[in-house]
Parts: C-alpha cells; sequence; structure tokens
C-alpha cells in the first residue's frame, strides 16, 4: 500500500509510524488530518468526537451528503477503514470533558486537539497531556492559510499569550499570528482585513473557514506527526508552523 511512499520514506521509518498512537479530539478539521495521516501509514488512530454532521461542515470537513446527521466518528470511521480496513482505528461519539479526558489520552502519543473553545475542555485536555508528557497538535484553518502551534510539558502553554484572567478562543491564537507576523515584518495584509470583517460581523457567527486550510492543516500536521513518530525536531509554542496559498498585492 505505501510503496509510492518509498525515497521519502524509508522501511523504518515507516514501521514507527504504523504503531504510532493518536487521538483525534474533535473531528472538525480533525476528519482531514485523520485520512492524510491514514494514507502516509499511521495506522494507530482514535477518533472522538459527540457531534453530528451538518451540511455546513461539508464545505471543508471530510465528509459527504449522506452523513449529514450522522455521528462525526462513526462516519469518520466508515471513510477510514474504506481506505485501510487492515488499520487499528477507534471510535467513539463522545464529547470530552474534564471527567472523561484522563481515560481517551492515556495510551497516546500525541493528541491532535480541535476542539471548539466554546467549553474548557480543549485547555483542560492540554493541562492533563502536559502533566503526563503527552504532544498536543493544534491546528487552525485561516481559510487561504493554516497555522499549526505545538504545545508539551517544554513549550509555553497557549494561555501564555492572553492577560491574567482572560478567555482564551480560536480568536486570540488569530490575533496572536497576526502580530507576530507583522512583528518581524511579514505582515499578512489579507488576514488582518479578514479578522477586522469577521469582528465586525453581526450577528456573530462561526469563524469563516474554506477547504483550503483544512487541506493545509491535513499535510501540515501530518508532517509534524512524522517528525514526531521518528524524532525529529518540530517547532514548539510559542512559535508555529504558518503556511498559505495566497498573496499580498
Amino acid at each position: 500500500m505505501y510503496e509510492r511512499n518509498r525515497i521519502y520514506i524509508n522501511s523504518e521509518e515507516q514501521g514507527k509510524i504504523k504503531d504510532f498512537p493518536i487521538l483525534f479530539a474533535g473531528l472538525g478539521v480533525g476528519s482531514v488530518i485523520a485520512e492524510c495521516a491514514l494514507r502516509l501509514g499511521f495506522e494507530n488512530l482514535t477518533l472522538v468526537d459527540g457531534d453530528i454532521v451538518e451540511r455546513n461542515n461539508l464545505n471543508r470537513q471530510n465528509y459527504k451528503q449522506g452523513d449529514i446527521s450522522y455521528a462525526k466518528a462513526k462516519s469518520l470511521y466508515n471513510c477510514l477503514n474504506s481506505i485501510n480496513p487492515n488499520a487499528k482505528i477507534q471510535f467513539s461519539n463522545t464529547y470530552l470533558n474534564r471527567s472523561n479526558i484522563p481515560s481517551w489520552v492515556d495510551g497516546h502519543q500525541v493528541v491532535i486537539n480541535a476542539l471548539d473553545f466554546d467549553t474548557e475542555a480543549p485547555l483542560y485536555l492540554d493541562e492533563y497531556c502536559r502533566q503526563n508528557q503527552i504532544t498536543v497538535i493544534h491546528p487552525y484553518n485561516l481559510g487561504w492559510a493554516g497555522a499549526v502551534a505545538v504545545v508539551d510539558h517544554q513549550s509555553l502553554p497557549l494561555q501564555s499569550i492572553i492577560d491574567k484572567g482572560g478567555r482564551f478562543s480560536e480568536i486570540t491564537m488569530v490575533e496572536y499570528i497576526k502580530g507576530h507576523l507583522r512583528y518581524w515584518g511579514n505582515p499578512e495584509i489579507w488576514l488582518e482585513e479578514v479578522l477586522v470583517a469577521y469582528i465586525n460581523e453581526k450577528p456573530r457567527l462561526s469563524p469563516p473557514q474554506l477547504s483550503i486550510g483544512s487541506w493545509l492543516l491535513g499535510s501540515m500536521c501530518t508532517h509534524i506527526l512524522f517528525n514526531l513518530a521518528t524524532g525529529l525536531t518540530v517547532k514548539k509554542f510559542p512559535d508555529f508552523y504558518f503556511s498559505k496559498v495566497i498573496d499580498d498585492v
């Protein structure tokens, strides 16, 4: 199945990634990352999300019309199992929270934290992983771009970029990325304009996202997973990964 990976990935590396256990917490953009990882050769995957598929997911997530109103976890499992029925894939239609996070995280090397920041779950998940020296990858769909933050017991936590007592959200991260790029002389004007337009949008809706960003994140996160599984270095927060397919004019 992986013979076309040759030269890029040797047999020893292919063996290492096969059994590398990954937890996908949240199966929105996580659904795209999971497929990319599986196709590269990661075959030990756990999928957890309590949501069902909605029509507005289809512009950027790994689902089809026939999946609408069905559980994301089961739908994604069916998709991945059809690609590689020999892979070890577990799934659960479950929302992660303080009480069940330990039971799902234990036994995994890396967690893809793609949970929505409308509850305390994503930051608690980070903290639990930090205490147990498990690496966490945070993907952010920026439409024409993707950004990824990697946190572990040696990095700064995401909360380090907010004022004491403030609340972390996806917008907090986008503000940080925008400011970081501008500070280092590489401002992304289009991203700054999108952020202003979204903040001023009435009523406030879910952030706009594109399939472009999702598929960029699939590639970026899978490459990070490969580096982690094979012992290569990765950038850690407050540093981050940023990739785009748009140029300011």
